[in-house]
């Protein structure tokens, strides 16, 4: 069955992460995401009242991170950032994991605090995707961090912050995808910035991409639909 762009669009969680976007900014970011309908607009902590005054009433999720980039902060203000988003209207969270914890194989801390956020974002009916920051472990660590994340009731792996060494790779995601079950999806992120990228990542198993380049990719699959190429 062929795509369309309202599937490539439906992939995309638009990105609007960096630290000196203003309110402007985000506001136009959100405007990016209604216009094609991206499945969410995932935003800083302090942008979420923004992108629920905004996003209301559409189809797309109001999406922020925790924990980010690092992924270093204590369980206890991890769940305080979390709770205070669900309660300002965010429907999607990308936690990154204690990748310290994870490397020195504190398995029982790194699977705690996952299942910690993955509660409280289910209970507000919410979904956890877990940032694994892929560049900074060994494929035995990536294999590990997807077990961990699955057992502890994740929705999502994902690869990367977009702010480590290094982005999403097609091989992680393929390893990412063996190494969860159906019920838990996979979305890459980070040096995305392209449609054949983002085809490579769904050929690859992933079922969202975090993207800034929305606009980019959006125009090239419009072009390529209207072409038959698609």
């Amino acid at each position: 069955m062929a795509l369309t762009p309202k599937d490539i669009a439906g992939m995309l969680d638009h990105s609007t992460l960096q630290p000196w976007l203003t309110e402007e900014d985000i506001r136009r970011g959100c405007e990016i995401a209604l216009k094609y309908g991206t499945a969410s607009v995932c935003a800083r902590p302090c942008d979420v009242p923004i992108l629920a005054e905004m996003l209301e009433g559409s189809e797309v999720k109001v999406c922020t991170v925790i924990g980010f980039p690092h992924g270093t902060n204590e369980t206890t203000i991890k769940l305080a950032e979390a709770q205070l988003a669900l309660a300002e209207g965010c429907e999607e969270l990308d936690m990154v994991l204690n990748i310290g914890r994870l490397k020195a194989k504190d398995y029982g801390y790194v699977g705690e605090e996952i299942r910690i956020i993955a509660n409280a974002a289910h209970e507000a009916g919410a979904i956890l995707k877990v940032i694994l920051e892929t560049c900074y472990l060994t494929e035995e660590e990536k294999v590990t961090a997807c077990h961990l994340s699955e057992q502890a009731g994740a929705d999502f792996v994902k690869t990367s912050t977009g702010y480590g060494s290094a982005g999403c790779t097609i091989e992680d995601l393929k390893l990412m995808r063996a190494n969860v079950s159906a019920k838990v999806r996979v979305k890459g992120s980070g040096g995305i910035r392209d449609l054949d990228t983002v085809l490579a990542a769904r050929e690859a198993g992933a079922s969202r991409c975090g993207v800034s380049a929305t606009e980019k990719i959006m125009a090239e699959a419009e072009a390529r639909f209207a072409e038959g190429k698609l």
